[in-house]
C-alpha cells in the first residue's frame, strides 16, 4: 500500500508540473494574440484603402484589356498587370498553404492541411494539376514526407511577421504567375473568427478576381482624381502590392488563429491537468485512510491477542 501511495503522489508532482507549463503556455499565448489581433486591425485599414484604389483604378482600365494590342506590354516593374487581371485556361493550379512551425496547438494544423487535401481530391483528377506552396514547417513536412510537389516553402516567421519577412514568397508567386507554372492560385488557412473558433477559407489571389464595385463604393466614385503617372503605371505598380498584401493579410490572420488556438488547447491541457490531479488526489486519500484503517486493525488485533 505504501508504494501505491508513493506512486500516486508521484503521479499527483509529474501533473503539476506539466499544469504548470501549459499554463505558462496558455499566458504567453495570450498576450500573442492581444499582439497580433492589434497588428491584424492595423493591416485591415491599409489593406482596405489599397483596394479602394485599387478598385478606382482597374474599373476604368478593365475596358482596354479587351484591345488585344494591350496585352503583353512591359510595364516598368518587369509586372504585366494585364497579366493578373486576365483569367487563362488552368491547366495547373497553385494553393498556398499556411501552417505553424510547431504543435500544441489543438486541431489548427491539421484542419486546415486535411481540408485542402479534400478539397484538391474533390477537384482534380491528377498530381499534374496542382502545386503547392507552403508557409509553416508542418505543411512543409507533410507534403515532402509524402512526395508531394512543393515549388516553395517558408518557415520560422517570427510570432508578430513583418511585411518584409513574407515579401520575397509574395514577389516569387506573382512571378511564377506570370511565367504560367500555374494558371491560378489559390490562399489555404484558418480565419480568426474569435478566441475559440477559427474557420477555413480557400480565397483565390491570382488572377485578381475581386475588384467588382459594391454599391457603397459606387457613391465613392463620383470624386474625380489626377493622376500622375498615369493610371497604367500606377496600376503596374499597385497590382503585385495588392496581390502581396491579400497575401500577407492572409498570414496575419492565420497567426491571430494560431495563438488563439494554441491558447485554447493549453486552456484545455491546463483544465484537464487539474482534473486529474483532483481525481489522484481523492484516489490518495482513499489509500491513504484505507492504509490508516489496515494499521488500526492489526494495531486492534494485535492488542486483542495479548489478552
Amino acid at each position: 500500500m505504501a508504494d501505491s501511495l508513493q506512486d500516486i503522489q508521484k503521479r499527483i508532482q509529474s501533473t503539476r508540473k506539466t499544469s504548470n507549463i501549459t499554463k505558462a503556455m496558455q499566458m504567453v499565448s495570450a498576450a500573442k494574440l492581444g499582439k497580433q489581433e492589434q497588428l491584424n486591425k492595423g493591416f485591415q485599414v491599409y489593406s482596405a484603402k489599397v483596394r479602394e484604389m485599387i478598385v478606382h483604378l482597374a474599373q476604368t482600365q478593365l475596358a482596354l484589356l479587351e484591345d488585344s494590342n494591350m496585352i503583353g506590354t512591359n510595364s516598368p516593374s518587369n509586372i504585366d498587370f494585364h497579366d493578373m487581371l486576365i483569367e487563362r485556361p488552368v491547366k495547373k493550379t497553385g494553393y498556398i498553404i499556411i501552417s505553424s512551425d510547431t504543435g500544441l496547438a489543438g486541431a489548427y494544423n491539421s484542419s486546415v492541411i486535411k481540408t485542402t487535401i479534400d478539397m484538391i481530391q474533390r477537384d482534380h483528377q491528377s498530381p499534374d494539376e496542382y502545386i503547392f506552396m507552403a508557409i509553416g514547417r508542418t505543411a512543409a513536412d507533410f507534403f515532402k514526407n509524402r512526395g508531394m510537389n512543393i515549388a516553395y516553402e517558408l518557415d520560422n516567421l517570427s510570432d508578430q511577421p513583418a511585411f518584409d519577412e513574407v515579401r520575397g514568397i509574395a514577389r516569387q508567386i506573382v512571378e511564377m504567375y506570370k511565367n504560367e507554372v500555374f494558371d491560378e492560385v489559390y490562399l489555404c488557412y484558418n480565419h480568426h473568427v474569435n478566441t475559440i473558433t477559427f474557420q477555413y477559407r480557400a480565397e483565390k489571389v491570382l488572377p485578381l478576381t475581386d475588384l467588382d464595385i459594391s454599391e457603397a463604393e459606387k457613391l465613392d466614385f463620383d470624386t474625380d482624381y489626377i493622376y500622375e503617372p498615369s493610371k497604367e503605371e500606377i496600376l503596374d505598380i499597385l497590382l503585385p502590392q495588392y496581390a502581396e498584401s491579400l497575401l500577407y493579410g492572409a498570414i496575419l490572420d492565420a497567426k491571430t488563429a494560431e495563438h488563439a488556438a494554441r491558447m485554447t488547447a493549453m486552456q484545455g491541457a491546463t483544465d484537464n491537468a487539474k482534473q486529474i490531479i483532483d481525481d489522484l488526489s481523492i484516489k490518495y486519500n482513499r489509500a491513504r485512510q484505507a492504509a490508516i484503517t489496515e494499521e488500526i486493525t492489526e494495531i486492534i488485533g494485535g492488542s486483542e491477542g495479548l489478552k
